[in-house]
């Protein structure tokens, strides 16, 4: 990405949501995954948009993803995070862990059944013993989530004296590691209300937070240089009023 391009980013992410009179809070962990299927012509992302009666980024497009809860640490895996992606996570964080990492990364693919239905993971070790009622369902279903198809591609923490406030990790995985889905957790009751697989083009668009839009550039990038992990990992946090871009080498 050009100089003037990360620039551009930073100063679209400072303007955005400007009212910044809420109390200051630590943002928490989350995570976000981002499904990509590359069999067309062109790559198409999912995406899910919210009930437009939510008080928080009502009636916009967004990933699936949400934050960090204590048994996602402890739920059985099947595989790991490539060893890129673990060392990224673990840079410019307090006390960082292995543990910790991979609780984020299962907590994407948490999130993104519980949002859309779908299951990341393989059913090809038997059932494993859910920790929580939050895994009960990859219990039921036989699905072991699959840390190996997740690839860490963003991180963003949210600027201070906002409502929410989050710390969080974007990962992608291929269409295909989606093993099983469960029905009728998108509608009118529902958080998302709809699922769109969006070309790049398509997400340009639709109504998104800024940082999604930002997420998607940056993806979009990611995927026009060979999407390897050996690339590095764009970071946005702000510092002295303004956002900031790094690079997670």
């Amino acid at each position: 990405m050009s100089q003037s391009s990360a620039s551009d980013f930073a100063t679209r992410l400072t303007n955005a949501e400007r009212r910044q009179d809420w109390p200051n809070v630590r943002p928490a962990d989350a995570a976000t995954l981002v499904l990509i299927d590359r069999k067309g012509k062109k790559p198409r992302v999912l995406m899910g948009r919210r009930h437009p009666k939510l008080k928080f980024l009502p009636g916009v497009f967004v990933f699936p993803g949400g934050r960090l809860e204590k048994t996602d640490r402890s739920m059985p895996v099947y595989g790991v995070l490539d060893a890129d992606s673990e060392r990224r996570l673990m840079a410019r964080v307090q006390r960082p862990t292995l543990s910790r990492c991979r609780g984020l990364a299962a907590a994407a693919i948490r999130e993104m059944y519980e949002e859309t239905g779908l299951l990341v993971g393989t059913k090809e070790l038997g059932a494993p013993q859910a920790p929580s009622e939050h895994w009960k369902v990859f219990q039921d279903r036989g699905v072991f989530p699959d840390l190996a198809a997740l690839t860490y591609v963003a991180r963003a923490i949210t600027p201070p004296r906002r409502p929410k406030r989050f710390d969080t990790r974007f990962f992608a995985a291929d269409a295909g590691a989606v093993c099983d889905e469960v029905k009728g957790l998108v509608g009118e009751d529902s958080e998302l209300i709809e699922l769109a697989w969006l070309t790049f083009e398509e997400t340009q668009k639709q109504d998104l937070p800024t940082v999604t839009r930002v997420v998607l550039e940056e993806l979009a990038g990611r995927l026009d240089a060979g999407f390897g992990t050996r690339l590095p990992v764009p970071f946005y946090s702000m510092h002295h009023g303004r956002f900031v871009r790094t690079l997670l080498d």
